[in-house]
């Protein structure tokens, strides 16, 4: 049961296609291989995740004919989080995460159009680096975790450290379509979004039984910036500055294997159209996928593995910002598409340093 700590360092379902939802996460992992890290504990870890984006939703219409046509635009998105979490005390811990990611983006229409009116060439732009680092701060709000359940209260900073302005060699340009540009890459991309912002979250568990554990994490992610001042390639407008929710609700079920468990869950992660805080103008995707997330988990003396598999079962390319207004001022409904995944690999690796002076820890493998 104590794996919960690597579903919620592995709740970060990154960027799901056009829709920019950048690898976040919590940043706040609550538990650490066999139970909540105690005063002076501190561990390392590594997430890894993986996405193809491919299939085109405007609202919740797939337009299957853009596969079938060959013009669909795919994404291909590696991601690499470093996490490094400390027990300041029994109940309140500080997280810093660095985050790396590799995208490909494979299109025609930004490579002299899609046919039969365009060239049909395609062709890949890339953008690779460290994107938005989070620093983050959360507080057990019960001192008694033998009770079998608690619940966190989190907040935390994004830096603006990705690069914003990504650009790389656009084909088939120009008036005369020969020409070879050096121009912006697509927002879903880039590496970071240029603002700086602050999260909140809610995480916990709760144990049924010795068995059966739930599992939820809130998230939201404001971004008060409107604008990160970097045009779209085609100059029309400046590349927003959206915010991001997430959250998830699930079950972990240990069998009678030590160290082993099994997760299923739901999760919902996206972009909304407006902002809470601050202006929504300027160009970005907005909308939001819904998975079914299983997973398992295993864990041996201080190293943690855990592996998750969100498989989406909802897609929706929300009307964002800009669609709305021209909307109102032309009275024609405008939506614009997007490119999600079916599935996402997700992966992880933690490692916990133990305080030995510090015996209070409870090892929920110990339980009963």
């Amino acid at each position: 049961m104590a794996m919960l700590c690597l579903l919620v360092v592995g709740f970060e379902s990154s960027a799901q296609g056009c829709v920019a939802i950048r690898g976040f996460s919590s940043c706040n992992s609550f538990m650490e291989n066999g139970g909540i890290l105690m005063k002076g504990d501190f561990s390392v870890g590594s997430n890894f995740r993986y996405f193809e984006s491919f299939r085109h939703f405007r609202g919740t219409h797939e337009e299957a004919n853009r596969v079938e046509e060959g013009t669909q635009v795919i994404n291909d998105s590696y991601f690499v989080d470093i996490t490094f979490n400390y027990a300041i005390s029994d109940r309140l811990y500080a997280t810093v995460l660095l985050p790396f990611a590799s995208h490909s983006r494979s299109s025609m229409y930004e490579h002299g159009g899609n046919p039969p009116n365009g060239l049909g060439e395609r062709h890949n732009t890339r953008s690779s680096g460290l994107s938005d680092m989070r620093l983050g701060l959360g507080y057990w709000l019960f001192k008694d975790n033998s009770k079998g359940y608690n619940f966190a209260l989190g907040t935390g900073i994004k830096l603006p450290t990705g690069d914003y302005n990504y650009m790389d060699t656009f084909y088939n340009q120009g008036p005369n379509k020969d020409q070879d540009v050096l121009d912006v890459v697509d927002q879903s991309i880039q590496l970071g979004d240029g603002g700086m912002g602050f999260n909140v979250d809610f995480q916990g568990y709760y144990m049924l039984s010795n068995s059966f554990t739930l599992t939820t994490t809130l998230y939201y992610l404001f971004n008060p910036e409107e604008t990160n001042g970097v045009l779209t390639r085609g100059g029309s407008s400046e590349f927003s500055v959206p915010d991001q929710f997430a959250a998830q609700l699930g079950a972990l079920y240990s069998p009678n294997i030590k160290g082993l468990s099994f997760y299923l869950g739901g999760r919902i992660e996206g972009v909304p159209s407006s902002d809470l805080i601050g202006g929504s103008n300027g160009y970005r995707r907005p909308g939001y996928a819904i998975s079914v997330d299983p997973g398992i988990n295993y864990n041996t003396n201080n190293l943690s593995l855990s592996l998750n598999v969100p498989v989406a079962i909802e897609r929706n390319r929300t009307q964002s910002y800009l669609d709305k207004k021209r909307t109102k001022e032309t009275g024609v409904f405008t939506q614009g598409d997007a490119a999600f995944a079916d599935y996402l690999i997700n992966f992880n690796l933690t490692y916990r340093f133990r305080n030995h002076r510090n015996n209070k820890g409870v090892d929920f493998n110990l339980v009963d």
